[in-house]
């Protein structure tokens, strides 16, 4: 059941990144909870910072957390637009705002997985409809997200890929894997800027984005070891994520203990944020990543989307330039 101050608030309070306090408890789909001494905090990074300290920050670390982004009150919108669509499913707990997105602790949180789990057939249907969905569209179009990536990455015109993604992630239940995006679009320049945007606040165990420190160089060689054993391929195959080559799921690992020690000597800790509605996480093609398991204490449903962006005028990804359906095969 969720506390008073969520029923009460417009929107679930505001979180505080405790980046000198205590270190949370994380894990993967799988595997045990990852080491107190191999988990930190991320950088958060206001959004009046200089800009040539946000992209050192980028380029140095990968990622780059923008605090306060979009207003908070148009991302809420969106959350409560999303979840008014499942609140006939069970999904949610009863008596509670959409806006909010707690989740039925009575449900089965199987029953209800989104893109990363196994979502029935029911749920794929909403899925569909969701990210076609004309309010949706023009989230992804707000003018203070579009205006800053052109601030920082300095180009005239950004292009979105069509294929963004909605992630609905209740506690208990499946999310995403581990992985780097590049290999999920291989078919276009591999020079593009990723934005994660949490829709409604998200706590570091609440099923929002980890990320692997220091692991932008791993993804290249992982990348180019794949690409290598694949070059006998046919072009479909050999730009599959699904190839015979990678996990049958587009993955490289459901657990984050097992795969940070596999790659011990090449990258750092699991570095994780309380987000906040508003914030957007931005990073590179290469940077190793994966979700949280959802343990919010509150029972918050982890709601994102993920976006890619490519500067006017490079070669898209042609298999990426279509509205996402459960069925595309990608």
């Amino acid at each position: 059941m969720a506390s008073a101050e969520v029923l009460n608030a417009p929107g679930i309070p505001s979180l505080k990144n405790d980046v000198s306090g205590h270190l949370p408890k994380l894990r993967s789909n799988q595997g045990n909870y990852v080491a107190p001494s191999s988990t930190g905090w991320m950088r958060p990074t206001p959004s009046d910072t200089p800009l040539d300290e946000m992209r050192k920050r980028f380029h140095d670390e990968g990622y780059v957390w923008i605090k306060h982004v979009i207003p908070r009150d148009v991302v809420y919108d969106m959350r409560e637009h999303y979840f008014s669509h499942f609140a006939h499913t069970g999904m949610l707990s009863t008596n509670i705002s959409p806006r909010d997105g707690i989740f039925n602790a009575s449900s089965d949180p199987t029953s209800h997985q989104g893109i990363g789990g196994v979502p029935v057939d029911s749920t794929n249907a909403l899925l569909d409809a969701a990210h076609a969905d004309p309010t949706y569209r023009t989230f992804l179009a707000h003018p203070s997200l579009r205006a800053f990536i052109r601030q920082f990455t300095g180009w005239k015109q950004e292009r979105i890929v069509d294929r963004a993604m909605l992630r609905h992630n209740c506690p208990g239940s499946q999310s995403t894997g581990i992985h780097y995006d590049q290999y999920f679009l291989r078919d276009g320049d591999d020079e593009f800027l990723t934005a994660w945007v949490p829709i409604g606040d998200c706590a570091a165990t609440g099923g929002g984005l980890m990320y692997l420190e220091n692991s932008t160089s791993l993804g290249r060689d992982l990348e180019s070891e794949f690409l290598k054993k694949a070059e006998h391929l046919p072009k479909k195959e050999r730009i599959d994520a699904f190839n015979q080559f990678m996990a049958k799921d587009g993955f490289m690992s459901h657990d984050a203990v097992e795969f940070q020690e596999m790659n011990r000597e090449k990258v750092g800790r699991w570095l994780v944020g309380d987000y906040e509605a508003g914030d957007v996480v931005f990073h590179n093609p290469w940077m190793v990543h994966a979700a949280t398991k959802n343990e919010d204490v509150l029972g918050r449903i982890r709601l994102a989307s993920d976006l890619r962006f490519y500067e006017e005028g490079a070669k898209l990804d042609p298999r990426w330039m279509k509205i996402w359906t459960h069925d595309d095969g990608l």
